[in-house]
């Protein structure tokens, strides 16, 4: 008996029966009727949950950036150690990818700073940004710049990086303490890359031969993470010392602008962003400690990953991170790294 045969039943007058008796029947047949178009507790679908974080994988050494590789993987730089590491981002299982890369030989706030900072893959080929591994203050044989990974210990510099910025200095002025400057994230762009500079404050372009230009330069603002979206380029600010919520922003530009233009602001010391499912995510590592000297890391567990809303504020995903460094997705999962050298993964951001 379908659905409708059912419904003219119920609603037909029962004959020989009494009132109350034909009232029951059509009480029970409307009970029925309710319970084949309702699904039963058991078979309907279970709320959707919240984001849960895991965490994936402990033990690296002065980790900062990360990137997913042509292979799916997540590969990360650790720059205490000098060397790239390979993470399967289901079961967390790391292998060197490349080791033998100038090792960070300064540390501020009690973390270590500088050496391999990032990681990119153009054609299967990866990429490493090395930076503050010599300056005049710290003169050395290394340089700060991108390296080409030749080998899983062999490396050749296609862009001295350190080299261009003592030729080329900030001319929007500010106070500059390491000529040389503090690279802090490399990003594919049109078959070369980008590369922020959180201490001379501007975006640099680099060509697979070595050509650097400067792409746009700011005032103090500390330039940090990078995403591309088409001809559009996104970058998180942590905003001059001491790294007010009012001053961590994401901003955008094209190749050839000038300016950059506000897309959100309200988080502490911004330092990734990225998109996942559709949507633009921010990286706050946290609250910045008062009284500290730049280049310091925020106070243990009170970073966040954020949503950026179209009216230009953020939304809290998951708060309570541990001096969170660099953010990706792979599918829905959001992945990110922390400088005590741990990788965790947040499952159902979008939900």
């Amino acid at each position: 008996m379908n659905k409708q045969n059912i419904l003219a039943l119920a609603l037909k007058p029962a004959k020989g029966v009494t009132k109350s008796v034909g009232i029951g029947i059509v009480l029970l047949l409307a009970a029925a009727l309710v319970a084949i178009i309702m699904p039963s507790a058991a078979s309907a679908q279970s709320p959707c949950e919240g984001p849960t974080a895991t965490l994936l994988v402990t033990g690296l050494e002065g980790a900062t950036g990360s990137t997913v590789g042509p292979d799916g993987a997540l590969y990360v730089t650790e720059g205490v150690a000098g060397r790239i590491s390979r993470v399967d981002p289901l079961t967390g299982e790391k292998t060197t990818f490349a080791s033998g890369l100038p090792p960070a030989i300064l540390s501020i706030g009690g973390s270590s700073i500088g050496g391999a900072i990032d990681v990119a893959f153009i054609d299967n080929i990866a990429y490493v940004l090395v930076t503050l591994v010599s300056d005049p203050l710290f003169p050395s044989s290394d340089v700060d710049g991108i390296y080409r990974v030749d080998g899983p210990d062999s490396f050749t510099v296609v862009a001295d990086i350190g080299a261009f910025n003592l030729a080329n200095p900030p001319t929007i002025p500010f106070q500059v303490d390491v000529k040389t400057g503090l690279q802090f994230a490399l990003q594919t762009y049109r078959g070369g890359f980008l590369v922020t500079d959180g201490h001379l404050n501007r975006v640099l372009r680099v060509t697979l031969d070595g050509e650097i230009t400067v792409l746009i330069a700011f005032g103090n603002i500390v330039p940090t993470g990078l995403e591309v979206r088409g001809n559009t380029i996104y970058m998180a600010e942590a905003g001059p010392v001491p790294h007010l919520p009012e001053n961590g922003k994401v901003v955008s530009f094209g190749p050839n602008s000038p300016t950059a233009t506000e897309v959100a602001s309200g988080a502490p010391l911004l330092v990734d962003v990225e998109f996942g499912g559709g949507s633009l995510y921010a990286l706050s590592q946290g609250i910045f400690p008062v009284g500290s000297p730049p280049a310091t890391p925020a106070l243990p567990n009170t970073g966040a990953l954020a949503k950026v809303n179209v009216d230009g504020t953020f939304t809290v995903i998951t708060d309570g991170l541990d001096r969170p460094t660099s953010l990706e997705f792979i599918g829905n999962t959001a992945y990110f790294v922390t400088l005590s050298g741990e990788i965790w993964k947040i499952d159902g951001v979008s939900k």
